[in-house]
């Protein structure tokens, strides 16, 4: 060891910090926010703005808490949005055929809280099939995935015949859907703010979240350890399926409906979300919390550029370029530290 490196001093914290990517996304997040309030100060920087944003943003972040867990171990799941869909349905579905003539308009607590176990033993059916098939059968995550892509969505489009069903209960609509609490926070923000709570809690405080780290860092390593590589795997994706559930259960208390074809693109939003907040596509890293900026990355750029009356158009292009970004950061941080 030279001179010269024994007389480094160690960085201090804010060093530390400086170096993390989640620091600077969030540095990007509250320029673009600062950037817009600009551009339309009297639209963008209000409470109405803050709030529809934040409900827009809340099923996709439930989607994207359990894609961070995939991701950290170094694997993906391309199939979450069309679980969202087929657990909707399955949830609509029953308590509509559990109404008094066949409509689930008038149902009570006791037939909507049936429907929201419906909807997450649905997206838990599939986390099953996709884990069990990725840790037992080892078949790469991205064909698994992309099957299951396709039979969820087939699947639920045979249970409705490909019409959308809208007989949804008014007290699941007038609460979840619509409902606030504690002075306006919406119901639906509330329930993303404890499910993305409980998840970071999972992720870095427990010996479930640092199996997950283990994984994703190197696979074989961890089985050597003695963790039971298997089991948590097919752990994983089962907590990704009945998030994706009880995404399916909150989309349907928001727009009464299942939306069978509006979410042809919500697997890519919620990978989207968790690699520009910093979750390595290679395993090992990310953060709860960088997903949660990164998800409202792409949100601020929509909600901001429909404000300020810029072109649809542009919505895609922008967010491609800032998740473009965010994988060249990831790369260019893995082959510093590799030297």
């Amino acid at each position: 060891m030279s001179e010269e490196t024994a007389e480094m001093p160690a960085p201090t914290r804010w060093q530390r910090l400086a170096g993390a990517s989640t620091l600077w996304i969030g540095i990007v997040l509250v320029g673009l926010y600062i950037a817009f309030s600009i551009t339309s100060p009297n639209a963008f920087p209000t409470r109405f703005t803050l709030q529809t944003l934040l409900i827009e943003t809340s099923v996709l972040l439930v989607l994207s808490i359990g894609m961070t867990f995939v991701i950290v171990t170094a694997g993906i799941d391309l199939s979450v949005g069309m679980v969202l869909i087929f657990s909707g349905v399955l949830a609509a579905k029953t308590m509509e055929r559990l109404s008094p003539g066949g409509d689930a308009t008038h149902a009570g607590w006791g037939l909507i809280l049936l429907g929201l176990l419906i909807s997450i033993a649905g997206g838990a059916l599939w986390g099953l099939i996709n884990g069990f098939l990725v840790a037992k059968a080892k078949i790469p995550p991205l064909i698994v995935t992309l099957g299951s892509f396709g039979a969820a969505l087939g699947s639920a489009q045979l249970i409705t015949g490909g019409v959308d069903t809208r007989t949804v209960p008014e007290k699941l609509r007038n609460s979840l859907g619509f409902g606030t609490v504690l002075g306006g926070i919406p119901d639906l923000v509330l329930v993303a703010a404890v499910v993305t709570l409980l998840g970071a809690w999972l992720l870095h405080t427990t010996r479930f979240g640092r199996h997950t780290y283990a994984i994703g860092s190197n696979a074989e390593a961890a089985r050597r350890s003695g963790i039971n590589v298997t089991r948590h795997l097919i752990l994983v994706y089962l907590m990704a399926g009945m998030l994706s559930g009880l995404a399916g259960f909150m989309n349907l208390a928001y727009f009464g409906t299942t939306t069978i074809a509006g979410h042809g693109t919500d697997n890519l939003d919620a990978i989207a979300g968790v690699v520009i907040g910093g979750t390595s596509l290679f395993g090992g890293v990310g953060s709860v919390l960088g997903t949660v900026i990164g998800v409202f990355i792409p949100s601020v750029l929509r909600k901001g550029f429909v404000i300020a009356g810029v072109p649809v158009f542009w919505q895609p292009i922008a967010v491609s370029v800032v998740l473009v970004a965010a994988v060249w950061f990831d790369q260019y941080r893995r082959r510093s530290r590799d030297r």
